[in-house]
Parts: structure tokens; C-alpha cells; sequence
């Protein structure tokens, strides 16, 4: 990333404010804004650098400098900024959090002082002087178009490098009007374009000058003529007569010190005195963030589409689903601009989803374009086959093997898959780096390696022209080949990948993945391959939260399994891949169940407590969502003891953390909470993963639960803090399974504590991620929710009835951890709607199910229950609910959960009071008011202050 003061010196424009960096000022009309020093550093940083992701990393490199920070200081700066800028507010958006990745500033931006407000310089001042017209309406280049000006008057010579329609002729042509005035209108724009013989090059220019060429070569009188002039020559596409291009652009620059150059080319001239400037594609939204309609108008390439999609006649709707669709068009096209007018024109004959679909076809290659455009750029296909005709016959054939790969690949995979008899290492290495030198091959930086990538509308057009088919099956043979290696050889690496950032390296290679697969499992595959393949993809597939891909190939590669290979190791993780994904995505169903259980005797069968381990923790988790707490507890310890013997932190983070959850739901809220904050402990000196094992991470699990057993033991508000910083620590993973764990067990806080906006909104959220990303009992957990707040909020008739579908859902699945949650809630309900009748089934079965199951975390709440059901109907018996408000109290003393024990006694001495034993009552909830030494807030402890309050 560039120092922040290096790319804009001049003021930057946004919204109702004006930055001026020199000055470190923000002003908002005429008023300044006061910002700290360290908020005023990361706007210059963000700002600089519009709808560019800024990595935290980087971020806290150019504001911190010299200091070592924690990334919480970068948040607390970030949060502050914000507010000052009134982001979010009245629809406001300025810094986009893109989770695991960094920021990005993406309100439009301008330099209110180098707008050329009055009329194009005159041109024609110059004799001969001649420009194309003026680009009408240019999108997303004004920063480019300053870049390149301020380089070309510093150094004299720059060459505009870009791939095919990326935008090279615009820019420049922009550039020439921007500069006119510096050269007197002296500003020529030749297009090389137009000849095909290397020798007219001098000629041209010559041409375009207004001198006549009288000698076979014109070169020594053009240099005599440009001696001593001050000129702008704009030679526009160079790549064809690259190297005529380049010897006289060479002779110029020495000779005439007032000429300036400005080029463009898919490749650099390579000549003494040249700068580069790469030219980017147009930016566009992210994969991965939210797309709104506002947020579309905030990236040029997007509203690049739009603007020429409308032009065309088409009207696109303005709403947030369309800008999805038109951002997912410009991702495919990756920002050329070219690709991107060509495929909005079509959007008038197909409308914006089937101009979508079509894309995958690769008509847009054909789709016409301007008819005043050059030849090259009228389709997609004109102007791919322009910059193929300029490559060699070895770097044609490479580019075509390239075409196997889909997005990025490195150099080590591109050596392995396309090298073979016929083309050696040698011939690869140099064809590529040809390629790139050619803009036909994308790079980009991650980490310490380089990745490469042919974009889309280039990938399209090689598949095209194709290689023979023994050839073509050979490449793909070695291409899953390759990718089955991989996978294999970074197997030890998904255990330490716990954030989203170090996730995307891994996530990029995937598509490859993905294609060997489909390759493997297809007609002329090798199914072999592909059953390898599937089962050194699974952990990364877990460890990426893509269930749906994890089940689907692991289901596909276990049918594929020859009986010779059946009982080994690659059906052990298969299986246990198929179960865990199975009971994510559709609860306890025996499927799930069939397949642990198989995955879990081959590992006894290899002796491996490894690999035992892995299959042991799922098992847990399976027997907790089916409801049998006893069988999740005694795979817990069995866990446990494993994790002992391999001596591992991520094993005894695991461990803990299924131990500590079975002792919660058992009621033994002392060791739980000991287990769970050393599962914690260990977690912090690891970062190894634990999403490998059971598809999300222990270590939010454990701080989940905790936050439910604090709240259980009396300790509200540090139970409501560790709930968000479980949220808060889900989030910054990027793993979508994770957060909805941490969301659902937090949501339960919230509303035991009776925070319900906090609730309602973290309700919304877990509903939308359970929603995007397959995960059915889930996103019935957030419905349920739903309608326990409408219960609590007074809708008694629609919250009964939803409720009542969520639990049939939940039976079904069947996923029954959190089902006697929400059976109190329909009791209560359903005794505020007075259907008493319905209640006391439901009652007592869900207190045997408790007593009989291990779910004993409950039964102290279900008594308290019992008793006030006892009370409220008809002909009520107050003795019997005061044994069993008695009872409830006994159960909570004895497992320490102060929290039940406070509802108990709230209760019990309300009835004492109604039956005229007051002392008694307040003997009762006196001292417990005491006991409570925070969240005098809660709902709970209002509610037994105000009844004390009566007592007295």
C-alpha cells in the first residue's frame, strides 16, 4: 500500500466534506470536525485509496508506525470515525467493514480542485493538431487519469499497460485534454492501431505532424522536426509494432527533451526513460459484502453497467436484489470496462437475469458493441482474438493449457499441469511470464507467493479455440492430480487457518478443487482420483463452512468407493465428513448418525487416537442435538481422556469444551464453568483450529456456553459481556457456522436477562446467516426465537403457533437441544392465552425427558413452571405448587444456578405473601437480593426488588 501522503496532496471530496491531508483538516461545509490524530491518519489512509481493500494489518502498519498495537485499538479508532462522519446515518456509507479482510472506503470521492470546469483547451492552436472527441462521460478514472498526468509531466515518457479493453485509450485520451493546456493545445493522438507494417509507424506520426515524408525513412527528419517543439504524442495501441513502437518512442524521448510520450499497450515497450503505469480494472464491489442499491453507486463498475445499461434503453431496477445481479456481472467480468458496456446493452433485449444466465455461456463473446468502435474492441471476441494473434506459437498453446485453471493458480501448479514431453519447464516459466508481460495473465500478491489467473472473458475464449482431446483429458488428468496433492500436502495447514484473512488463500484454490472433482466424477474421468480428492477436500470444506459441498462430494466419492478400498482410511473421513455436514445442515437424522458411527469403527478398527478423536467429538455434538445428554456426556469424557493422552492444546480445547457443555445441560454448573474457561485458556495459546473436527470452533462453543453458565451461576452482566465477545470473536473468524453457534446460545442470554432489542436484533442476523448458507435446524432455532419474543411482547396467539411449527420441525430432524428452552416459552404462552388443557402434557413430558435424558440444566426452571401452571388453573391447588416452587429451589441450590433460584423464590414468596405468610416471604427473597453483587437491571432482579419493595 502507498504512504498515505504520496497519492493525494490535493483536497479529496466526499459527501458533505472535504479532506485536506497536507493540512490533516476535515471540514464538513465550512465547519472543521475534530478529529484525533490516529482517526485523521486512517481517513487519509482510507480515503486515498476509494473502494480499495485497506488489510487491518496495513492499516495499523501506516498509522502506528513505530508502536506495536492490538487490532481493538484499530476498531476503537474505526468506531469513532464513524460516529464523527455520521456513517450509517440517513443511509450515509463511507468505511465498509469486509469481515477477515479490512476496510474499505466507498463513498464517491473527488479532487475539487482539478476539475476542469470551463471549456476543452483548444486543441487546434497547434498546427495539425488533432485528438479524438472527449470522452463524454467517463466513469471511474479520474484518479487514474490524475496518476498518469502527474507521472508523464514529471518523467516525460509513461506507457498505459492494461489487458484488452480495459479502459488504456480512454485514460489517455483524457489525459491529453487534461494537459492540453501545458503544451498550448500542442496534443497528438495517434492510433497504431489502425496499421498493420512496422515500418508506417515513423510515417504515421510524421503524417499526423503535417510533415512530408519524402524518403523511404521519415525517422531522422521527424527527430530533427521534434527537437526543439513541445509536444504531447499520444501513440495508442503499440502491441502489435511493440518493437518499432519502442525504438522510435527510445529516439524521441533522447532527442527531443520538450517531447512528452504517452503510450498505451497491453505490454511495456521495455525501453530506458519508460515508466509504467498498470491500469486496474474498474473496482467493484466485493465477493463476500452486502450489495445494496446505494452501495452499487459507490463502485464505478457497477455504475458503469448501469449507466450504459440505461443508455441502451433497459431501465434496471433500482433495488438492492438487481445491484446483487449487477455486481455479480461485474465480479464475472472482472471490471473490464469494455466487458461491461458490451453486456449492458444486452440488458434491454434480455433483462438483467437472463443477461446473467447468458453470461455462463459465453455469448457475451459475441455480443456486439459501438458501431463507430474500433474493429478490435466491436465484441469481446474481436478484441481477445487481436491480443492472441500477437502471441507466439508456444505462448498460445500455454495460454490454452491455462485455460484448465479456474481463478487462481501459482506458478508451482502451472509447472506441474501444463509441462510435459512436449513442453518443458523452461518454455512455461518463459510463456508466462510473456503472458503477463501481455496482460493476458492477471497477478497479484498473496502473501510471499504469486498468484496468477487468466480472467473469465480470456478463460472463455481458450476453451474456445480448445486443445485436442487426448490432450485435453491428459491436462485435466494432471490438473486433479496436482490439486489431489495439494490437498493432501496442506492437510496440516486447514488445523492453523482460524481467521477469514488466512482462510481466502486456501478458499481461491478451491475452484480448482471444485473443477477436479467435477472432472474425476464425470464421463472419461477417474473416479479413484476423485474419491482422494474428496476426502482431503473435507477439512477444508468444514474448515470454509461450505456444507453443502462437503456432503455432496463426500456422499459422492463414499458411492464411488471400489469394495477393495471400503474399511480404510479414506471411508473413515468420508464418513465422518458426510455425518457432520448431515447433521448440521438437516439435525440428528439417522443418516448422520449411521455415518459417525461408521467413521467412528474404522478409527477404533486403525487403533489411531487421532483419528478417534476426530470422530469422538462429532459423535458428542450428534448424541447432544438428538437429545440423549447422557450418551453426549459419556463420548465427552471419552474425548477427554484421548485428548490426555495426545497431550495436544487444540485436542484439550476440544475436549473441554464438549465437557463443559455436557456438564451444563447436565446441571454441574461449578465444573462446567472450570472446564470452559481452561478449554478458553488453551485456545489462546493455539492457533490451531478446531473446525476440522466437528465444523465450527470450539473455542466460541466454549465461550457460548460460558456466557449461559455465568449467567445461571448469578453473574448477569458478565454473562451478557462474554455472550457479545463470543459474537464479537465469531464475527472476526469469518466462518458462518461459528457465528450462528455463538448467535444462537447468546440470544438465549439476552433474553434470559430480559435484553430484548438485543435479542430481536441478533435474531435477524442468525436467521439471515442460517438462511445464505444452508443450515435448516438453525435457521428453525431463529424462527423459534421469533416466536418467543412475540410471546413476550404480547402476541400470545402468533408466537403459540410458530412456536408450535418450530418445535415440530425440531422433533422432526430431529435437533433437540434447545427444545425444552422453547417449550417453557410455549407453556407460558399457552397459560397467557389461558389453553390450560394444552399445557400439562406438554409439562410433564418435558420434566421426565429432563429427568431421564441428562438435560437435568432445566428441570429447576420446569418445576417453577409446574408450580405456576398449578396456580393459574382452574380450581388450582396452592399446596402442591408450593412443594414443587420448593422443589425447583432445592435443585437450583444444589447444581449453584442462583439465576432459577431467584425465579423459585420470586414465585414462592408471591404465593407466601398471597397465603398471609409475609415474614416468611421476605425471609425468603431478602437475602437472596443481596446475593446478587451485579446487573441490578436484569429483568429478574427488578422483578424481586419490586416484590421485596411490597414485602417491606
Amino acid at each position: 500500500m502507498e504512504p498515505m501522503t504520496t497519492r493525494f496532496q490535493s483536497r479529496i471530496a466526499f459527501g458533505p466534506f472535504t479532506l485536506a491531508p497536507g493540512e490533516r483538516l476535515l471540514m464538513r461545509g465550512t465547519a472543521p470536525v475534530e478529529l484525533g490524530a490516529r482517526a485523521i491518519d486512517i481517513l487519509i489512509a482510507l480515503a486515498s485509496h476509494p473502494n480499495e481493500i485497506i488489510s487491518k494489518k496495513d492499516l495499523m502498519a501506516q498509522v502506528w508506525p513505530d508502536v506495536t498495537v492490538e487490532e481493538g485499538s484499530l476498531r476503537f479508532q474505526i468506531a469513532g470515525l464513524r460516529k464523527a462522519l455520521g456513517d450509517g446515518r440517513g443511509g450515509a456509507r463511507y468505511i465498509a467493514t469486509l469481515n477477515g479482510r479490512g476496510y474499505c472506503f466507498v463513498a464517491p470521492v473527488s479532487r475539487p480542485e482539478e476539475h476542469y470546469d470551463g471549456p476543452a483547451a483548444d486543441v487546434s492552436s497547434f498546427a495539425h493538431a488533432q485528438m479524438p472527441n472527449r470522452p463524454i462521460r467517463m466513469i471511474g478514472r479520474a484518479d487514474d487519469v490524475a496518476a498518469v498526468s502527474g507521472q508523464l509531466m514529471a518523467h516525460r515518457f509513461v506507457t498505459i499497460v492494461g489487458t484488452g479493453g480495459v479502459g488504456k485509450t480512454t485514460v489517455a485520451i483524457e489525459a491529453g485534454y487534461e494537459l492540453a493546456g501545458s503544451f498550448a493545445g500542442a496534443v497528438h493522438f495517434i492510433d497504431l492501431g489502425v496499421l498493420s507494417d512496422p515500418g508506417l509507424v515513423p510515417t504515421a506520426i510524421a503524417s499526423m505532424l503535417g510533415l512530408s515524408v519524402q524518403s523511404d525513412d521519415p525517422t531522422p527528419g521527424l527527430i530533427a522536426f521534434l527537437r526543439d517543439k513541445r509536444i504531447l504524442l499520444i501513440l495508442d495501441t503499440c502491441e502489435h509494432l511493440i518493437d518499432a513502437a519502442a525504438a522510435l518512442a527510445s529516439q524521441v524521448f533522447d532527442a527531443a527533451q520538450g517531447v512528452h510520450i504517452l503510450a498505451t499497450s497491453r505490454e511495456a515497450l521495455q525501453v530506458e526513460g519508460e515508466r509504467i503505469y498498470r491500469l486496474p480494472p474498474l473496482a467493484f464491489p466485493p465477493e463476500g459484502s452486502e450489495v445494496t442499491a446505494a452501495v452499487a453507486r459507490m463502485f464505478p463498475a457497477t455504475r458503469l453497467f448501469i449507466e450504459r445499461a440505461t443508455a441502451s434503453g433497459a431501465a434496471p431496477d433500482a433495488d438492492d436484489g438487481s445491484a446483487a445481479i449487477v455486481a455479480a456481472i461485474c465480479r464475472r467480468l472482472d471490471g473490464v470496462a469494455l466487458a461491461i458496456e458490451l453486456v449492458a446493452r444486452r440488458v434491454e433485449a434480455y433483462g438483467l437475469e437472463q443477461t446473467a444466465a447468458l453470461l455462463d455461456q459465453s455469448l457475451a463473446l459475441l455480443w456486439a458493441g459501438s458501431r463507430n468502435a474500433p474493429p478490435r474492441h466491436k465484441t469481446l471476441r474481436a478484441a481477445l482474438e487481436w491480443s492472441y494473434g500477437l502471441l507466439s506459437a508456444s505462448e498460445r498453446m500455454v495460454l490454452r493449457r491455462l485455460s484448465v485453471f479456474v481463478g487462481d493458480f501459482t506458478i508451482e501448479a502451472a509447472l506441474a499441469v501444463v509441462t510435459d514431453a512436449t513442453v518443458d519447464q523452461a518454455s512455461v516459466f518463459s510463456a508466462i511470464d510473456s503472458l503477463v508481460a501481455k496482460s493476458m495473465v492477471a497477478v497479484r500478491p498473496a502473501g510471499a507467493m504469486m498468484r496468477y489467473r487468466l480472467l473469465d472473458t480470456t478463460r472463455a475464449f481458450a476453451l474456445q479455440i480448445g486443445v485436442d482431446e487426448g490432450n485435453r483429458a491428459d491436462l485435466a488428468a494432471r490438473h486433479a492430480l496436482y490439486f489431489r496433492q495439494w490437498l493432501e500436502r496442506s492437510g496440516a495447514g486447514w488445523r492453523v487457518v482460524p481467521s477469514g484473512s488466512e482462510r481466502m488463500s486456501h478458499f481461491a484454490a478451491l475452484n480448482n478443487v471444485r473443477a477436479a472433482l467435477d472432472w474425476s466424477f464425470g464421463p472419461g474421468g477417474d473416479a479413484q482420483t476423485g474419491v482422494g480428492i474428496a476426502a482431503a477436500a473435507a477439512p477444508a470444506f468444514l474448515v470454509l463452512s461450505l456444507l453443502p459441498e462437503c456432503h455432496r462430494w463426500s456422499d459422492r466419492a463414499i458411492r464411488s468407493l471400489e469394495s477393495s478400498d471400503r474399511a480404510g482410511h479414506e471411508e473413515m473421513k468420508l464418513q465422518a465428513a458426510l455425518g457432520v455436514s448431515l447433521m448440521f445442515m438437516r439435525g440428528g437424522k439417522d443418516a448422520a448418525g449411521a455415518a459417525l458411527n461408521r467413521s467412528h469403527a474404522l478409527a477404533e478398527a486403525a487403533g489411531d487416537t487421532f483419528e478417534e478423536l476426530q470422530v469422538l467429538a462429532p459423535l458428542q455434538m450428534f448424541h447432544l442435538r438428538v437429545g440423549d445428554f447422557n450418551t453426549a456426556l459419556s463420548y465427552a469424557r471419552r474425548c477427554a481422556a484421548a485428548a490426555v493422552v495426545l497431550e495436544e492444546p487444540v485436542a484439550s480445547t476440544l475436549a473441554r469444551s464438549l465437557l463443559g457443555i455436557s456438564l451444563h445441560f447436565e446441571g454441574d454448573h461449578g465444573n462446567a464453568r472450570a472446564e470452559l474457561e481452561a478449554a478458553l485458556r488453551h485456545a489462546w495459546r493455539s492457533r490451531r483450529t478446531t473446525t476440522i473436527y466437528i465444523g465450527f470452533e470450539c473455542e466460541i462453543l466454549a465461550g457460548a456456553i460460558l456466557a449461559r453458565t455465568l449467567w445461571l451461576q448469578g453473574l448477569p452482566e458478565q454473562a451478557v459481556a462474554q455472550a457479545r465477545r463470543t459474537i464479537r470473536d465469531a464475527a472476526d473468524m469469518g466462518h458462518s457456522l461459528t457465528l450462528s453457534i455463538a448467535l444462537i446460545w447468546a440470544i438465549s442470554v439476552f433474553i434470559w436477562t430480559g435484553e430484548i432489542k438485543a435479542a430481536e436484533e441478533h435474531v435477524d442476523l442468525l436467521i439471515a446467516r442460517a438462511e445464505s448458507h444452508s443450515l435448516g435446524p438453525y435457521l428453525a432455532v431463529g424462527h423459534g426465537f421469533k416466536a418467543e419474543l412475540a410471546i413476550r411482547g404480547g402476541d400470545a396467539v402468533r408466537g403459540i403457533e410458530d412456536l408450535g411449527d418450530c418445535l415440530r420441525v425440531f422433533h422432526a430432524a430431529p435437533y433437540e437441544m434447545l427444545t425444552t428452552h422453547f417449550t417453557i416459552s410455549l407453556i407460558e404462552g399457552l397459560m397467557k392465552a389461558w389453553r390450560f388443557a394444552d399445557c400439562l402434557e406438554l409439562l410433564d413430558d418435558a420434566i421426565r425427558d429432563a429427568e431421564t435424558k441428562g438435560n437435568s440444566c432445566y428441570l429447576p426452571e420446569l418445576l417453577r413452571v409446574k408450580g405456576n401452571f398449578l396456580l393459574a388453573v382452574p380450581f388450582s391447588d396452592p399446596d402442591e405448587a408450593e412443594i414443587h416452587f420448593s422443589r425447583s429451589l432445592e435443585l437450583s441450590r444444589s447444581q449453584g444456578a442462583r439465576a432459577w433460584e431467584l425465579r423459585a423464590a420470586i414465585d414462592l414468596a408471591a404465593l407466601l405473601d398471597g397465603r398471609g405468610r409475609r415474614e416468611s416471604a421476605r425471609a425468603l427473597l431478602e437475602p437472596m437480593c443481596t446475593w446478587f453483587a451485579e446487573g441490578a437491571y436484569s429483568a429478574d432482579q427488578r422483578a424481586a426488588e419490586r416484590l421485596l419493595g411490597n414485602l417491606r
